[in-house]
């Protein structure tokens, strides 16, 4: 189970409650910015800190370690990516179209929408970080990477099974798609030349389906 943010008494909603969850939301704004110019490796607690203008030891009033201070940092994100990653599964399960197949992938693209909109920061964080050691305060993130492999195999496979796509390997196919779309996330977070951003995740699933399309599909 994912460790996150140290759990204290208090009352939910209660005024203790409510600054605890300040404190803690106050040392994940100074660490994200921290994270981003450094690197996971290259910031301390004392750093993070130093940055919030609060003292060592509250850090561990609130987080167990750098690493699930990351893990909290990244859980909105994750939560919101694996839910949707699922309902894409279920929902090719019965996708025997390509309409029903970019139909099943629609709601992917509007998802990496709403991340890059709502949390820009921790995308390009996961985006630094994903392919260094799966060790330390980098673990949590790591670890997300792994899972939106599993599902884009998974998600793949039975995207093949009607017939639609050609039977390309599926972990080559999937993973291609995967670093396709991280390559143009970090694209438009470093403000590249990609034309409209919201019109990409369309674009992208149009490449797909037509690219890998099996002869008389």
């Amino acid at each position: 189970m994912p460790r996150r943010a140290r759990k204290r008494p208090g009352q939910p909603g209660g005024i203790r409650d409510l600054n605890r969850k300040a404190k803690a939301q106050a040392l994940l704004d100074a660490a994200l910015p921290l994270l981003l110019a450094r690197g996971v490796e290259g910031v301390s607690v004392d750093d993070i800190t130093q940055k919030a203008k609060m003292a060592k030891g509250s850090f561990y009033r609130y987080f167990t370690s750098q690493k699930a201070l990351v893990d909290a940092l990244i859980a909105p994100t994750r939560d919101l990516m694996v839910q949707t990653l699922e309902a894409c599964s279920r929902a090719l399960e019965k996708a025997s179209t390509r309409d029903a197949m970019f139909d099943a992938y629609r709601p992917v693209g509007e998802m990496v929408g709403t991340l890059l909109l709502a949390h820009p920061g921790v995308v390009r964080l996961y985006l630094q970080e994903l392919r260094g050691p799966a060790v330390g305060a980098r673990e949590p993130i790591t670890e997300l990477a792994a899972v939106i492999s599993r599902y884009a195999i998974e998600i793949t496979r039975k995207a093949q099974t009607h017939g639609i796509l050609r039977p390309i390997p599926v972990p080559v196919s999937a993973l291609t798609v995967v670093g396709a779309a991280e390559r143009l996330l970090l694209g438009i977070l470093h403000e590249e030349e990609l034309g409209n951003p919201l019109l990409i995740p369309d674009a992208l699933t149009s490449l797909i389906l037509d690219g890998l399309k099996a002869p008389g599909a």
